[in-house]
């Protein structure tokens, strides 16, 4: 293919991201977008050529004939819906995160995706964080030894706005360790290379959105955590979530120890990349004098950063390159259903103040 011809499904904040990607990527180009908000479909429109073709409808966009691929960027809560009338067509599919909001709608798309006769690609992209990506090859490489423990921090700032505030309701989003984390328990599964046992959680609401009310419901999204995840052979994962935490130099902190030494990769927030902070990846070692090196991490040839330090972008350009050699995704519906499944996990073992067992769900490592 000369030119992969794209359709975005959901023009809100992610899906703008994309178009914005894919007006970078060499060969690519947004031919069509869909949303069911008027001003959200107009507003992404003025980001593409004039003659992009606009639809209220998904399922028209599908039917134009229009698009090789689609991007599905739609609320959280929609993906199950709109994946269902993707199957069947010819066109690659690339879901954004998280895959659903439920394990039962999970399964079913997995189901559903294993049949499909084009590319299906899950939108995960924090793998490819400047940092993180170089912190995933250092351990591949065996710089850390056996991996035990795995520890991720992100401090950051609140939810944002979303179109018609969907995203303040756990009944949208799947609950903010499905909606914010499923990235950072996909890591934890990458890193060490297994599928997790049981999960443990503490978390709440203290500081944010407390008094937001819309059309008479309260938000309800957690904004912190402590998750505890344990893997076979006694490898355990860490995660602590702080969304009140604007005032930090690294807003994701991703730890890996094994018995050779540690490794740890910083990502620092805008703000901190506006005073000059960048990336870096920190490797210790269990050697002679216990010797610590620090790396800095640049994004290198990037197309464009947009607002995940140019993962998304990377991640793009591998599935069109995937469709292009015909071959498997890199970040699959598999992946997708594991970091759905922790994370609901971990609500459940806030609610019932107990560990869950991944097995619940019918899920097997």
């Amino acid at each position: 293919m000369d030119e992969l011809r794209f359709g975005i499904i959901g023009t809100g904040m992610m899906g703008c991201e994309h178009i914005g990607n894919l007006d970078a990527l060499p060969g690519a180009v947004v031919t069509a977008l869909s949303d069911p908000t008027t001003a959200s479909l107009t507003g992404a429109a003025a980001f593409c050529d004039p003659s992009v073709a606009q639809f209220a409808d998904h399922r028209d966009l599908l039917a134009s004939g229009l698009v090789d691929a689609v991007i599905v960027a739609s609320p959280n809560h929609t993906h199950r819906s709109v994946l269902d009338d993707c199957w069947g067509t010819d066109v690659a599919v690339f879901v954004e995160k998280p895959l659903c909001t439920t394990v039962t709608d999970a399964l079913a798309v997995q189901r559903a995706a294993a049949e499909h006769d084009a590319l299906v690609w899950m939108g995960l992209e924090y793998r490819y964080f400047p940092a993180v990506g170089d912190l995933i090859d250092e351990v591949r490489a065996g710089t850390a030894g056996q991996v035990h423990m795995v520890a991720v921090r992100e401090h950051r700032y609140p939810f944002l706005v979303k179109v018609d505030d969907w995203n303040r309701f756990t009944v949208n989003t799947g609950g903010t360790l499905v909606e914010k984390c499923c990235h950072f328990f996909d890591l934890m599964n990458q890193v060490t290379g297994t599928r997790p046992l049981r999960v443990l959680a503490s978390g709440g609401q203290n500081v944010n959105h407390l008094d937001e009310v819309y059309d008479g419901r309260r938000a309800d999204i957690l904004d912190n955590a402590f998750v505890i995840v344990d893997y076979p052979d006694g490898v355990r994962a860490s995660l602590d979530l702080c969304m009140f935490a604007e005032g930090s130099r690294w807003e994701q902190e991703l730890c890996v120890v094994g018995d050779a030494g540690k490794i740890e990769a910083h990502v620092p927030g805008f703000a901190e990349i506006a005073r000059g902070a960048t990336p870096e990846l920190v490797i210790g070692s269990r050697g002679r004098d216990w010797p610590v090196a620090t790396r800095p991490i640049d994004h290198g040839d990037v197309g464009h950063l947009g607002t995940h330090h140019g993962s998304s972008y990377v991640e793009l350009e591998r599935f069109a390159a995937a469709i292009r050699a015909g071959t498997e995704a890199e970040v699959t519906i598999d992946d997708g259903v594991w970091s759905v499944a922790m994370g609901v996990a971990a609500h459940r073992s806030i609610d019932e103040g107990r560990p869950v067992d991944l097995a619940e769900f019918g899920l097997e490592g």
